[in-house]
């Protein structure tokens, strides 16, 4: 079944993600792109370069409810990108970005803090979720808390994000002690975004983490 789901007037991505400059997609990463058929070499080829634009601030190239005014030649950093709201990833619930003033990143992300307890540090899983900070409370939706109670059933907290550095790292009863929501803001060091290699690391060696203790369980 196709997915009935389109941007139309939403244009909020445009506005809440960061871009810049440095991304630096490998000839690799590009090739194996084109391989599996996520771009043509002629967009590839034809692509504008990523540039420098803060969370929050309006990409230069977007029009007010007319979408991109380079959309044939956007920058890979937009080609590989994809809301997970328009992809339908159990996300019916939930309603179009620009009227729920968040935008949900299909890419995983992490976060690393440090356990009280025991002075290990611990990484977790998390969905990123990009909030309007002009709506600073949208997170509080019932359906993204039903999204949220949703993964953490696999393990997985959200992570808000107001921009780079800002955030909030919300976890829901599944995953909590006393079985009730938790709202903690991690060090500003620890929300940075990173980049696919970071991601893959450190959500492989957490794969591999959960994997030992279930083979040892």
């Amino acid at each position: 079944m196709s997915n009935p789901r389109s941007c139309s007037g939403c244009t909020l991505c445009c506005k809440l993600l960061p871009m810049s400059a440095q991304i630096n997609f490998s000839p690799e990463m590009v090739e194996a792109s084109i391989q599996l058929g996520l771009i043509s070499a002629a967009q590839a080829a034809n692509s504008l370069r990523d540039f420098d634009k803060p969370a929050g601030q309006r990409c230069p190239h977007q029009r007010h409810n007319k979408g991109c005014s380079v959309y044939e030649r956007r920058p890979l950093g937009c080609r590989f990108w994809n809301c997970r709201w328009l992809v339908s990833d159990d996300t019916a619930e939930l309603s179009r970005p620009d009227r729920s003033h968040y935008v949900i990143d299909i890419s995983p992300d992490y976060v690393t803090y440090t356990d009280n307890a025991t002075g290990a540090k611990v990484t977790v899983p998390v969905v990123q979720i990009w909030c309007d900070p002009n709506f600073p409370d949208a997170h509080r939706d019932p359906a993204l808390r039903a999204f949220l109670e949703r993964r953490a059933a696999e393990g997985q907290a959200g992570l808000v994000r107001y921009n780079e550095l800002d955030a909030l790292l919300i976890v829901a009863p599944a995953m909590t002690a006393d079985g009730k929501w938790c709202e903690h803001r991690p060090d500003r060091t620890n929300t940075e975004t990173h980049t696919v290699l970071d991601k893959l690391k450190a959500l492989g060696s957490l794969s591999l983490t959960l994997a030992a203790k279930e083979a040892s369980s």
